[in-house]
């Protein structure tokens, strides 16, 4: 089947061009114009991956991602916006978004960026007989990687984008051991890296508050000129 995308934004113009190129490279895609009218869609129709306008009339698309990364296993979400400055990128990364083009882009690197998110996508949610996905615990936490359920030491889920449970996974595979910055991108976004852009840092922002909002003490920490370091030990179960 198909992959299902969703395209939002408030432009009919650019919306129905954007549906035309997808569809035309294979893929089923529905529109909405507004943040409502997003929400119904991913209610009702489970999208594999949402293009997402930022300046939209009313609720922006920053506000609608928020809420939409909040929820239990969410899509992922490309950005696309006029408003294409490096603050503007970390912005739309840091509340919630798996990528950001600024507009006008080109049709075929958005196609690029839509592949490559949902083949990682598939790769982080698909056992196989060779590689089982297990449960992880460490530090009090408890990672379920078949699932993508995390639970906090009380017990309680967390919700994790896509980018950010690709990037924890990573982590509790890689125990102790200090990991680049390019090792991460490869392992978290697979060999399609290099259409993103450089994004590692915010989504580590983003995993490391949810991971200490909760005032527990500190999981990943930045080892500086090297990477990042998961410090508990972790045990597979």
């Amino acid at each position: 089947m198909s992959s299902h995308i969703l395209v939002v934004d408030d432009d009919p113009d650019l919306r129905r061009l954007i549906a035309d190129f997808l569809a035309q490279h294979g893929f089923h895609v529905a529109t909405a114009e507004n943040a409502a009218q997003l929400r119904l869609a991913v209610r009702d129709q489970r999208p594999d991956l949402i293009v997402l306008d930022v300046m939209m009339p009313g609720e922006d698309g920053l506000s609608a991602v928020r809420q939409l990364t909040s929820e239990r296993n969410p899509p992922p979400v490309i950005m696309l916006s006029a408003l294409g400055s490096d603050t503007d990128r970390i912005i739309g990364l840091e509340v919630g978004a798996d990528d950001y083009l600024s507009k006008p882009c080109n049709p075929r690197e958005l196609l690029a960026r839509i592949r490559a998110l949902l083949r990682r996508a598939q790769t982080s949610v698909e056992p196989t007989s060779s590689a089982p996905h297990p449960i992880y615990e460490f530090g009090g936490w408890r990672l379920d990687a078949l699932h993508r359920d995390l639970r906090d030491p009380e017990g309680t889920y967390i919700s994790l984008s896509d980018g950010e449970f690709t990037l924890l996974r990573s982590f509790v595979e890689h125990p102790q051991r200090v990991l680049s910055r390019d090792q991460l991108l490869t392992q978290a976004r697979g060999q399609d890296c290099e259409v993103y852009d450089r994004a590692i840092d915010s989504q580590i922002s983003r995993l490391r508050r949810k991971l200490n909002e909760r005032g527990h003490p500190e999981l990943i920490r930045t080892v500086r000129n090297e990477g990042y370091l998961l410090l508990p030990t972790v045990r597979r179960l």
